[in-house]
């Protein structure tokens, strides 16, 4: 059976966290994940969480977190070979779910297609479920999937001026 694709989008809170949880409850069933960061590069507290866990692999693809500024010809670079490398990954069938965090930023920063991003999913083996998650899908990707969930911002403490506090935003 083909995997299958989710989407996880929106403004709002929760897309990685919502990939981490479905990573838990596929190595509770014995899968291997592989878990690939894009646009990031700072170890948060669930890079660190996620690599004590058996049978997940985590990768980031990203220097640190340009989303306030330009990416640099560094950042695409970095993402490029990261998308080459997940590319790899999921062709080879090795992991039974792949996520692809922060995928949708990284194409709409430009760091890497809409269209290669639904080549390197449509050529990935058959079984491997796939996540990807970031604000701002494409309507061209949201097409494809076969789930899409958007997390909906209604009230968030940033708007206090309440920064990204350890252990709950990082």
């Amino acid at each position: 059976m083909k995997g299958k694709i989710h989407v996880y989008t929106g403004n709002g809170k929760g897309k990685t966290t919502a990939a981490i949880g479905l990573t838990i409850r596929a190595v509770g069933a014995g899968f291997k994940v592989f878990f690939g960061q894009f646009v990031k590069g700072e170890e948060y507290s669930e890079i660190k969480a996620l690599k004590k866990l058996d049978n997940v692999v985590v990768k980031q693809y990203g220097r640190d977190c340009f989303i306030r500024n330009e990416p640099a010809k560094e950042d695409i670079m970095i993402a490029r070979q990261g998308l080459a490398e997940m590319s790899g990954i999921l062709q080879s069938g090795d992991y039974q779910l792949v996520v692809m965090d922060e995928a949708n930023i990284a194409v709409y920063y430009k760091l890497f297609s809409l269209e290669e991003l639904i080549e390197v999913l449509e050529n990935r083996a058959d079984g491997v479920e796939v996540v990807i998650t970031g604000r701002m899908a494409e309507e061209g990707l949201i097409k494809i999937a076969d789930l899409v969930t958007s997390m909906e911002e209604v009230k968030h403490y940033y708007q206090q001026g309440i920064q990204a506090r350890i252990g709950i935003e990082k």
